[in-house]
């Protein structure tokens, strides 16, 4: 059988559901988007025309920075039908880090809102949504599945964001294994998701709502307090969620409608083991732990027949169907289809076909997966990852800067917060943390500082952060 493309799932479900909701848009504070099935096949196929009378074709990459709108899914599913892949931009990127994504991907064009195009001049062409309008028709031809679609840029264990290279077959199998396992994600399902649209979670979202047939829910943002009174208002029936948002969703005031709404399961990454049964007791819904990476798509999860057991015990689950899981040297190693096809402009990271995850992990006897540390010089604050090179790398380019280490320090809410040791003769915190304001994403601004006179050095120069 031919694998599936992303474009003849698209336009099979626009065939099959027709004027069925595909996506509504609840921006908060104003009426909320919905397109059917036919209108998204319809205006993506608009797009992907304009777009060709642009110049963009097979091979192309296009930066996309819209945040949580409908132009943004229209345009990537635009990209897929002329063979050409996006390169997703984090609305929050400022001149460092977006010129390093930009230069390193090589795109052609980005498109963008016009508050964004200030910031884009002179890094990229740049075309606002309501610029790209077709003067022809459009044909669709043929697509390969293998064709790469996104080049998604993530922190990797060091040194400054990868662009993953994300296939169809990456996402039809991600999709695909939300269908066919559990949660078994069907046509009478509604989604929803409040990521930022640049992550991998509301475009996974997207393949498995039209894989499905369910009906996909986007807000403009995680907000604890309106969260689930969104899921009510639209009927919502799966979430997933990562990082600190159960913390915060549990710190809202207990509502006496806590418990009214139709949510039949919520996966989350990271769920806080402590108060994982507290969870479950306040929403009367199950949470299940689930495991995956950009690299790497969907890999571990928890489902019904171990749920009871694991709660409060940190267990991120068995493979899904389609991965094997090892440890090496105690370090989690993932194989199977449906990966990245590699790191852009970087030396291959597999194994004999193996992706060695940087986390630390354990088995049980039954072949589950228990996450015990990790190895990466990464600092993950409320679901980002940071790279701690990228901070120091422009830490380092202030004038007073002579050294400087990033590493992450607990925090209650956020998982990690972002600590600098610096030493810089003359600055203040207030100086430096503007200029990092200036040239990296606010997410990437270290919170905590500490000067001082010197900073532990190994023998070949390098920082020794365990003694920090």
């Amino acid at each position: 059988m031919a694998e599936r493309d992303l474009v003849s799932v698209l336009d099979a479900a626009a065939t099959a559901y027709g004027d069925r909701p595909a996506w509504t848009f609840d921006p908060g504070g104003a009426p909320a988007t919905t397109l059917s099935y036919a209108e998204v096949a319809s205006r993506s196929a608009s797009y992907a025309q304009a777009l060709r009378e642009r110049g963009v074709g097979v091979g192309d990459r296009v930066g996309v920075m819209l945040g949580n709108a409908p132009e943004f899914p229209l345009v990537w599913l635009a990209l897929m039908r002329l063979g050409a892949a996006m390169v997703p931009l984090n609305v929050r990127y400022r001149s460092a880090d977006l010129r390093h994504v930009l230069e390193d991907a090589g795109t052609e064009l980005s498109v963008a809102w016009a508050e964004h195009h200030d910031l884009l001049s002179g890094l990229s062409p740049v075309a606002a949504p309501g610029e790209l309008e077709a003067s022809g028709s459009w044909e669709q031809g043929p697509v390969d599945a293998g064709a790469v679609v996104n080049v998604q840029y993530t922190s990797g264990t060091t040194g400054r964001p990868k662009g993953c290279l994300l296939t169809h077959r990456y996402w039809t199998t991600l999709g695909g294994s939300m269908v066919a396992e559990f949660p078994h994600l069907r046509e009478d399902d509604v989604l929803m998701t409040a990521q930022p649209f640049h992550y991998v979670d509301p475009q996974w979202n997207v393949v498995a709502a039209l894989l499905s047939g369910a009906h996909l829910v986007v807000l403009d943002g995680f907000h604890p307090s309106s969260f689930w009174a969104k899921a009510r208002e639209h009927r919502v029936t799966y979430f997933y969620c990562l990082a600190a948002m159960p913390t915060l969703l549990l710190r809202m005031p207990p509502d006496p409608l806590d418990r009214e709404h139709r949510v039949r399961a919520v996966q989350c990454s990271a769920i806080p083991t402590a108060l994982h049964a507290e969870l479950e007791e306040r929403w009367a819904v199950p949470w299940y732990e689930a495991f995956g990476m950009t690299e790497t798509g969907a890999d571990l999860r928890v489902g019904p027949e171990d749920h009871d057991e694991l709660v409060g015990s940190g267990c991120v689950g068995r493979p899904t169907a389609h991965r094997e899981v090892r440890l090496v040297d105690g370090e989690l190693w993932l194989r199977g289809p449906g990966m990245m096809e590699g790191y852009l402009g970087h030396d291959s990271p597999f194994v004999d076909g193996w992706f060695p995850t940087g986390d630390l992990a354990r088995l049980d006897e039954r072949g589950r997966v228990y996450l015990t540390g990790r190895l990466k010089d990464m600092i993950r604050r409320s679901g980002e990852n940071i790279a701690a090179r990228e901070v120091e790398d422009v830490l380092l380019t202030h004038p007073a800067v002579r050294l400087a280490a990033v590493v992450g320090v607990p925090d209650e809410i956020r998982g990690e917060e972002v600590k600098a040791y610096v030493v810089a003769p003359g600055a203040g915190s207030e100086e430096l943390e503007a200029w990092c304001r200036e040239r990296l994403a606010g997410f990437k601004v270290p919170r905590f500082w500490e000067f001082r006179d010197d900073l532990p050095l190994t023998a070949s120069h390098r920082v020794e952060k365990a003694k920090l």
